[in-house]
C-alpha cells in the first residue's frame, strides 16, 4: 500500500507543476527559438521554477514507485495529473468545468482502479547491452528531431518528441529504480535517463509556447504511456494479476482515451488562465 500511496502523492506534485509550468511559458513570450534556448529564458521565472520543483517530486516519487510497480499503472497513474491539474483550477483558481470534462475525469479514474486492480508488484528486468543502445539512439533522434520541431507552428511534434523522451525516463528509470543509489552514477543508464528528461522538457516548453497546456500535456502524456507500458511489459517483464490480460489493455485504453479527451476539452479554460496571467 505505500507503493499505491507514493504514486498518488506523485500525481500531485505532477499536477501542480503542470499548472505553474504552463502559467510561465506563455507569459515567456511567443518569440520562437529551440527548446533549450526557451529553458534557458524560464530558468528566471520563479513560477517556472516551482512548476519545475513540482515536475522534479512528482519524478521522485515516481521512480520509486518504479521499483515494485509495473510501468503500465505507474504511468497511467502520471499522466492522471492533467486531471488533477483541472480540479486544482476548479477548486483554488476558479476555472470552470464542465459537464463533458467531469465525465472525462470519471472516466480516466475508473481507468486508473482497472489497472491497479490488475497489477501485480515485481522488479524489472535488467536491460541488455542492445536496450541501452536501442535507447541511446531514440534519445539521439529526439535531440535530432528537436531542430524543426522548434521551428513548427504547431504543438504537435514537440509534444510527441516530449512524450518519446519521457517514455525512455520511465523505461531507463523502471531499471534503476530497484537499484542501490549509491551505484547509480557509475551507471551508464542514469546519464542517459537525465539526457532523456532534459531532452523532455525542452520539447514540453517548446510545445507549452505554442499550444493549450492541456492539449500539450494530453499528448505528451498518451505517447509516454502507450511506448513505455508496452515495453515493460514486452521487455522489462512487468508482470499482470493472473487472467487479467484484457483488464490491462481495457485500462489503459480509457486511460489514454480520457487524457486525450480532457486536453481537447481543457483547451478553453487553460489558455484563458495562461492569458490573464501573462
Amino acid at each position: 500500500m505505500v507503493d499505491y500511496a507514493v504514486l498518488v502523492a506523485s500525481a500531485v506534485l505532477y499536477a501542480a507543476g503542470i499548472v505553474a509550468q504552463s502559467v510561465a511559458a506563455r507569459r515567456a513570450g511567443s518569440r520562437p527559438g529551440a527548446g533549450l534556448g526557451l529553458l534557458a529564458r524560464l530558468a528566471a521565472d520563479r513560477l517556472y521554477l516551482l512548476g519545475f520543483a513540482g515536475q522534479a517530486g512528482g519524478f521522485a516519487l515516481a521512480f520509486f514507485a518504479r521499483a515494485s510497480l509495473p510501468l503500465y499503472l505507474v504511468q497511467a497513474a502520471s499522466s492522471s495529473a492533467i486531471g488533477l491539474a483541472t480540479v486544482f483550477g476548479v477548486a483554488v483558481l476558479g476555472w470552470r468545468i464542465r459537464p463533458a470534462e467531469a465525465m472525462t475525469l470519471v472516466l480516466l479514474a475508473s481507468g486508473l482502479v482497472v489497472l491497479a486492480g490488475s497489477s501485480a508488484p515485481s522488479v524489472a528486468a535488467d536491460l541488455p547491452f542492445a536496450g541501452i543502445a536501442a535507447l541511446a539512439l531514440v534519445v539521439l533522434g529526439t535531440g535530432l528531431a528537436m531542430i524543426p520541431a522548434g521551428r513548427a507552428a504547431t504543438f504537435l511534434p514537440a509534444a510527441v518528441l516530449s512524450g518519446v523522451a519521457f517514455a525512455v525516463v520511465a523505461i531507463a528509470s523502471r531499471t534503476l529504480a530497484h537499484l542501490d543509489l549509491l551505484t547509480l552514477p557509475a551507471n551508464p543508464l542514469t546519464w542517459l535517463m537525465l539526457a532523456a528528461a532534459v531532452l523532455g522538457q525542452a520539447s514540453m516548453a517548446v510545445a507549452l509556447q505554442r499550444g493549450p497546456a492541456a492539449a500539450v500535456v494530453a499528448t505528451a502524456d498518451a505517447t509516454t504511456i502507450v511506448l513505455a507500458s508496452v515495453t515493460g511489459i514486452a521487455v522489462l517483464g512487468d508482470h499482470v494479476t493472473g487472467g487479467r490480460e484484457p483488464w490491462v489493455a481495457f485500462g489503459l485504453a480509457v486511460v489514454v482515451s480520457g487524457v486525450l479527451l480532457l486536453g481537447v476539452q481543457s483547451r478553453a479554460g487553460t489558455a484563458a488562465l495562461a492569458g490573464e496571467a501573462a
